[in-house]
């Protein structure tokens, strides 16, 4: 029902656009607004903006803050410098992947863990839960936190002319604190330069109005995952999950197997980087008029399943029907000639790169 979904901070400014609403991770989210080719073409042109006050943010604090986020974190965190961001995931002690995440290093006593909205709650009890033996504050900071993503070429002006803050000076994942908490970082989901903003409620409705009525263009959930499915960028649920380990997803750089004490799912990880995945993650460009969709099966030549589609769109910026799948390791090399079940019929599909689009990020 309507009424049972949770609503970000900014839902009243959703429905005065008149955006189309649909559920997504227990709140009422906008899918779009104008139009998905418009969203999506204006975040590859200019510069897009994006309700993701739905996303989690945990806070682990302490003297042990460092060594405990490497303890639950595939990637390096006591190696960060401060300000610095590292994406990466928990795994299970099976290597799947508990869900993939952001790490924002404030200090080395202080960290911002970034989660998936649909994952909160499940993460949150599982972070909990791994802190015996950790001297750690941690704390679930989501309720009282909105965010915004401003993306596109544009964004970095836009930022500075509209909200007066300046985001030159930021690398790509790195962050800053300005006056009243309020976080900014040069990241993003869609395979552009751009920034999130993280502050109290009222500050983000503050900048949301701010933007839109300067003629910024409100984006939907619905390009949003257009523009991070391009750029290769996986999403939780479909490239990763549980029995979907981060080797399999082709995100090994983001797995440190060699720091020390390694890390929860870290043996079963190193077991399989060393025998080889039996599946692998792959790009697909299928020669068909009709969309590949989630769940549909992927064939070889002689018709047998070897996988399945994870994600599938008529790209927007690229006029292809293209889809990443996760298929048996031994038809993933490039050039590779295999078949999707679209429906009723087979459709010829050819294993590419599953990056389709380069992104645009500041080096």
């Amino acid at each position: 029902m309507e009424n049972d979904m949770k609503k970000t901070c900014l839902h009243g400014c959703h429905t005065e656009l008149e955006a189309k609403m649909a559920p997504f991770a227990g709140y009422d989210m906008p899918i779009e607004y104008t139009g998905l080719d418009e969203e999506h073409k204006a975040v590859r042109t200019r510069a897009g903006l994006f309700d993701v006050s739905h996303m989690g943010e945990i806070y682990v604090g302490g003297p042990d803050a460092a060594a405990f986020v490497d303890h639950v974190f595939t990637n390096y965190a006591a190696a960060m410098a401060d300000g610095q961001v590292l994406y990466g995931m928990m795994t299970n002690e099976d290597g799947g992947t508990v869900d993939d995440l952001l790490v924002y290093r404030i200090s080395e006593s202080k960290f911002l863990l970034v989660v998936n909205a649909s994952n909160l709650d499940k993460d949150f009890e599982w972070v909990k839960s791994h802190t015996e033996g950790y001297d750690v504050d941690v704390r679930n900071y989501s309720e009282d936190c909105g965010q915004l993503a401003l993306q596109g070429p544009d964004s970095e002006k836009v930022m500075a002319d509209v909200l007066g803050i300046d985001g030159s000076d930021l690398a790509f994942y790195t962050f800053k604190i300005l006056p009243g908490n309020i976080i900014v970082s040069r990241t993003g989901y869609t395979g552009e330069d751009g920034f999130e903003i993280y502050a109290a409620p009222g500050t983000i409705v503050d900048m949301w109005k701010r933007l839109t009525e300067a003629g910024v263009q409100p984006c939907g959930l619905g390009c949003r995952d257009t523009l991070r499915f391009e750029a290769g960028l996986p999403l939780y649920g479909d490239e990763l999950d549980n029995d979907i380990t981060p080797i399999e997803a082709g995100l090994g750089m983001f797995v440190k197997l060699d720091k020390p004490g390694g890390f929860i799912g870290s043996d079963a990880l190193a077991r399989q980087k060393a025998e080889g995945p039996r599946r692998k993650l792959v790009g697909l460009l299928i020669d068909s008029p009709a969309t590949a969709r989630h769940g549909f099966e992927v064939l070889d030549l002689e018709g047998a399943a070897i996988g399945y589609v994870t994600t599938g769109y008529n790209s927007l910026t690229l006029g292809q029907n293209i889809a990443m799948a996760l298929i048996d390791a031994r038809y993933a090399p490039l050039g590779s000639k295999l078949q999707v079940r679209i429906r009723r019929k087979t459709a010829p599909a050819t294993v590419v790169k599953k990056r389709f689009y380069i992104p645009n990020y500041k080096k």
